[in-house]
C-alpha cells in the first residue's frame, strides 16, 4: 500500500526526523493561508501516488502567499502526467504547501527489501533528487549499499559506513547517524517495503531535512497497523484496481488490447510473455487465485471486460485446487450476464478440463479452443492484428 508524501513525512516526524513545515491544502485559498503562516515563500507539490511530478508541472516555487495561491490554482484539479502515472494521469485532489529551504546540497537515502538477500538494504548516494532507477543504471558506483540482517539488528557499525559513504562533516554527521537508524526503525516496526527520502538536503544552516519523503507497505501486514490502513487512499487507484481488491483478485490495468484471466501468479507472467512474444499486448495482469469461486471468476471476467481497451479475451486456466469446471461455469454466467461480444480464445487444462469443455460446448458461446500455451498466444495476437483501431 502506499501513502502520500505528505503521511509520510508525518510519520518521519514522529519517529524525530527532521521535515520542512508546512501543511496540506485542498484549495488555493487555504494554500495562500498556508504560504502566509510560513513567512511568505513555500513550495506547493502536488500529492498523488507517484514520483516525477517536479518534470510534470506539479511542484512549484512560489515567492509570495498570492503566487503560492496561483500556483495551487494551476496545480489542484490538473490531470498530472509523469513517468509512474503512464499516460492516462493522475487527477490532483491536493497540494502540500511547505516553507522554501536554502538547500546546500541534496543526497538521497532509501531502504527496499533485497529478495535476494532476504535482507533489508539501505542505499545512500550524493546523487540525490534523481530517481534511483536512473542513478544505477548510470552511475552505480554512486550507490552505497548495506543490507542488514534481521536476526542482528541495526548497528552502530551500519549507519556509520553509510554516513562515511556520504563523506559528511562532523556536525552532519551525527545528525545521519540519527536519522538513518530512524529511518530504519520504521521500516521494521512498520513492515514497510519502501521508505525513502529524496532528496534528502543539507540546508544552509547545515542541517539534514528530509525534503521528500515516499512510503509503501506490506498489504499483508496492514492488520497490525490499523494507523496505517486509515492512510489509504483509493482515489490515487485504477478504479477496477480497486474493484479487484473488493472481491479478493488481483488485477493490475496495463495498456494493451488483449483481456488475460488467469489462475495464479506465475502463470500470469508467463502468460503475458507469451502473449507479447507472439506479437500480442496484454491489457492488464488478473490472477483470479487458486481457489477462487465461481462468483470470483464471474466478477473477474466483468472486471475485465470493463476496461474499454480490451478487444479480445485470452482465459488460460491450469486446474488444480480450482477445477476447469468451476471456471467454466463462472465464465458462462458472466458472459451471459454482460453480453459478452467480444472474441474469446480459452484454454483450459488440468483437474475436471473436460467436464469444463462441455461446460463451455454447451454454453451458446461463441470461443476458440486453445490446444497448448503457444496456441493461445498466437490465436489471441492473430485476432488483435485483424480488429481496426
Amino acid at each position: 500500500m502506499k501513502i502520500h508524501e505528505f503521511q509520510a513525512k508525518k510519520i518521519l516526524k514522529k519517529y524525530g526526523v527532521p521535515i520542512p513545515r508546512g501543511a496540506v491544502a485542498k484549495t488555493p485559498a487555504k494554500a495562500k493561508k498556508i504560504a502566509e503562516e510560513l513567512g511568505g515563500k513555500s513550495v506547493v507539490k502536488a500529492q498523488i501516488h507517484a514520483g516525477g511530478r517536479g518534470k510534470g508541472g506539479g511542484v512549484k516555487v512560489a515567492g509570495t502567499p498570492d503566487e503560492a495561491y496561483r500556483a495551487a490554482q494551476q496545480i489542484i484539479g490538473m490531470n498530472l502526467i509523469t513517468h509512474q502515472t503512464g499516460p492516462e494521469g493522475q487527477k490532483v485532489k491536493q497540494v502540500l504547501v511547505e516553507e522554501g529551504l536554502e538547500v546546500v546540497k541534496e543526497l538521497y537515502l532509501g531502504i527496499v527489501v533485497d529478495r535476494a538477500l532476504a535482507m533489508p538494504v539501505i542505499m545512500v548516494s550524493e546523487a540525490g533528487g534523481m530517481d534511483i532507477e536512473e542513478i544505477a543504471a548510470t552511475s552505480p558506483e554512486k550507490i552505497l549499499k548495506v543490507a542488514v540482517d534481521p536476526a542482528t539488528g541495526f548497528m552502530g557499525f551500519h549507519a556509520r559506513k553509510l554516513s562515511f559513504g556520504l563523506g559528511l562533516e562532523k556536525d552532519l554527521n551525527k545528525q545521519a547517524l540519527s536519522l538513518i537508524a530512524q529511518l530504519f526503525n520504521i521500516f521494521m516496526e512498520k513492515d514497510a517495503t519502501l521508505v525513502e527520502i529524496n532528496p534528502l538536503v543539507i540546508t544552509g544552516n547545515n542541517r539534514l531535512i528530509a525534503l521528500d519523503a515516499k512510503m509503501t507497505f506490506d498489504d499483508d501486514a496492514l492488520f497490525r497497523h490499523p494507523d496505517i490502513k486509515k492512510l489509504y487512499d483509493a482515489d490515487e487507484l485504477d478504479r477496477l484496481e480497486v474493484e479487484a481488491s473488493q472481491h479478493s483478485l488481483n488485477y493490475i490495468k496495463l495498456d494493451g488490447n488483449v483481456g488475460c484471466m488467469v489462475n495464479g501468479a506465475g502463470l500470469a507472467m508467463a502468460t503475458m510473455d507469451i502473449i507479447k512474444l507472439a506479437g500480442g499486448s496484454p491489457a492488464n495482469f488478473l490472477d483470479v487465485g487458486g481457489g477462487a469461486s465461481a462468483e470470483q471468476v464471474e466478477n473477474a471476467l466483468r472486471i475485465l471486460l470493463a476496461d474499454e481497451n480490451v478487444k479480445v479475451v485470452l482465459i488460460n486456466i491450469f486446474g488444480g485446487i480450482l477445477r476447469c469446471d468451476r471456471v467454466a461455469t463462472g465464465m458462462v454466467e458472466a458472459a451471459k450476464k454482460v453480453k459478452l461480444q467480444l472474441p474469446l480464445v480459452v484454454r483450459l487444462e488440468g483437474t475436471n478440463v473436460e467436464e469444463g469443455r462441455a461446460i463451455l460446448r454447451e454454453s451458446g458461446l461463441t470461443f476458440e479452443v486453445a490446444m497448448d500455451f503457444r496456441d493461445a498466444a498466437e490465436k489471441v495476437a492473430a485476432i488483435t492484428k485483424t480488429i481496426v483501431p
